[in-house]
């Protein structure tokens, strides 16, 4: 990159967050300058190329938000020179780089974002095979799809598994196609076909050209467009108390067509960086909600269709846009009064506004669910996360008010928030933020006692079941589920013969949990007839019921808690 171009890209990069008279005007003229500007490195292109996406997401004026994308637009020709050039393409496949225009990415997709990607963008879709890896798993599961392949696949050494393939499916580029259309069509539930698929590795690249999906021009349609004129929202002008506290959002549920436009530009910008949750993949396009929550963010949330729930938690995704730019992507887990949640800010926008955001978030969580207690899981505080670590992202959270489930970590969390009161200068070290990301944080607010949640894991009662399973079944999970039903179907004096099948899957599951507590032949009536609403809310259209039902059922709640709990008893734990 020449010297002129460079350092023009250093004061645009120290002028982004620059607000007040003669801000808007000094970056749009840099902007303007940067037309010309070529790239000898892909770390500063990538730079250039982030900072105009910022730009467009958090732009000071008209001007500048125009000028950003059409530089944005020319993004393409300087990745395609620079790839002509033998330069190393490596860092633009990086997770926290990927997906920019004239750029490619390849991974073995899951069935699920393999099948999207094939319905959505066929035309940019090619297909590698590791045969002496997958050799062996390709003899054994390909034969179901292509007769006689057997008689060569289980025999020979050299089977040449793509003219099988080919000759199949009518050509070497319909073999992707071939494949996840037979897989479909196969009388295998959705799990059995995700892990009949995945067990073959395929390797699907996807080049993005200069395509709309691209993180490079990833958009959501806007209506008008929210201009930074003052500087942004810093995390000690955020009080969550205040927040929750505050009016309801505003929120409208989308129609079909358009939450799957929603869950489109969620899966594009989840793939484009070599990323997938659960829910993201698999979300309800019929249960999509949006909050406008103001200075240009729209907050979208979803939850699962019936067939794909969890078993015992409620489970919601979402994603939040600036402007139109996809800024990052949620995950709410919940059970009762308890929310685990995930928060991730794309690496571009992490500059932006994020604790404000946040509590924009988990005020509309707390509002379509009405849970009280979320919870952050350890790893976005530094478990097995150095990035975390280097952010210093506990405190992001313990400033922004939660605390510490375990006692130990709360002692060390009070330990260094005594020398920063000593000390303003003082910073947690390394080792010191790797002991505090250990476990879980908590913030509750509401009535309920507080500490309830701090020691329950559903695993902690997936275990158990799985002990009883060895103990009192021999390992035989059929044998465990028709006692168990039959049990519960007694004490609940349900005929399950009018339940549907996923209902009584849901009953199942339930079955098996409660089955380690017998105090449920003793409750009333009510208590027995609520527990069967709560039950079949399960799988009911909207999982947000199953969640209110199960916030009333008070006897329901505690014996949870106890089986899922490490101590037998619930204590009450302080700030």
């Amino acid at each position: 990159m020449k010297a002129g171009s460079a350092s023009r890209l250093l004061e645009l990069e120290a002028s982004k967050l620059n607000y007040g008279a003669g801000s808007a005007a000094k970056i749009e003229k840099l902007l303007a300058s940067m037309r010309d500007a070529q790239f000898d490195s892909a770390e500063s292109l990538i730079r250039f190329h982030d900072l105009l996406l910022f730009l467009c997401a958090f732009p000071q004026s008209r001007k500048i938000a125009q000028l950003a994308d059409d530089l944005l637009t020319g993004i393409v020709h300087e990745v395609e020179r620079f790839q002509a050039s033998g330069a190393d393409m490596e860092l633009f496949d990086n997770e926290e780089f990927s997906g920019i225009a004239g750029t490619t990415i390849s991974d073995n997709f899951t069935y699920d974002v393999a099948r999207w990607l094939a319905q959505r963008y066929p035309q940019q879709l090619s297909v590698e095979w590791n045969f002496e890896e997958q050799g062996r798993q390709m003899a054994v599961t390909l034969p179901r799809f292509i007769p006689l392949l057997g008689d060569d696949s289980l025999v020979e050494a050299d089977t040449p598994f793509p003219d099988w393939m080919a000759n199949a499916s009518g050509g070497a580029e319909k073999i992707l196609p071939w494949l996840l259309q037979r897989v479909a069509a196969a009388p295998l539930t959705s799990l059995e076909r995700t892990s009949l698929y995945d067990s073959l590795a395929v390797t699907v690249s996807w080049k993005l050209g200069n395509f709309v999906a691209s993180r490079t021009h990833a958009r959501r349609r806007l209506a008008r467009m929210f201009y930074q004129r003052q500087p942004l929202l810093r995390r000690n002008q955020v009080s969550l108390a205040d927040e929750m506290s505050s009016p309801p959002l505003p929120v409208r549920k989308l129609s079909r067509r358009q939450g799957e436009d929603v869950l489109d530009l969620t899966r594009t910008a989840l793939t484009l960086r070599y990323r997938e949750l659960y829910g993201t993949t698999r979300g309800d396009p019929n249960q999509v909600f949006e909050a406008e929550v103001g200075r240009g963010v729209q907050i979208f949330l979803w939850g699962l269709p019936p067939e794909r729930r969890l078993p015992l938690r409620a489970y919601h995704a979402g994603l939040t846009v600036k402007n139109g730019v996809p800024i990052n992507y949620i995950e709410g887990i919940s059970l009762f009064d308890w929310m685990e949640v995930g928060f991730n800010t794309f690496y571009a926008f992490r500059d932006g506004e994020t604790a404000w955001i946040y509590s924009k978030v988990l005020h509309f969580l707390h509002q379509l669910t009405r849970v009280t207690c979320f919870s952050v899981y350890p790893y976005q505080l530094g478990h097995e996360n150095e990035e975390a670590i280097k952010s210093g992202a506990f405190w992001f959270y313990r400033k922004l008010g939660f605390r510490p489930g375990r006692p130990e970590l709360l002692a060390i969390t009070r330990k260094e928030e005594a020398k920063m009161t000593r000390d303003p200068t003082h910073r947690t070290s390394a080792r010191t933020l790797r002991q505090l990301a250990a476990g879980h944080v908590f913030y509750e607010f509401g009535d309920d006692l507080p500490g309830q949640w701090d020691t329950f894991s559903t695993r902690t009662i997936g275990l158990a079941v799985q002990r009883r399973l060895a103990e009192e079944f021999t390992g035989d999970p059929e044998k465990l589920r028709r006692v168990t039903v039959e049990a519960l179907s007694q004490d609940l004096q349900v005929d399950l013969g009018t339940w549907s099948p996923l209902e009584q899957s849901a009953f199942a599951n339930f079955a098996a949990v409660l089955s380690l507590a017998p105090e449920v032949a003793q409750w009333t009536n009510l208590q027995k007839q609520a527990l069967a609403d709560i039950i079949r809310a399960k799988v009911s259209a909207d999982e947000t019921e199953y969640l209110r039902l199960l916030q009333q059922h008070q006897a329901l709640k505690q014996l949870v808690l106890r089986v899922g709990s490490e101590r037998s008893t619930i204590q009450a734990v302080h700030v």
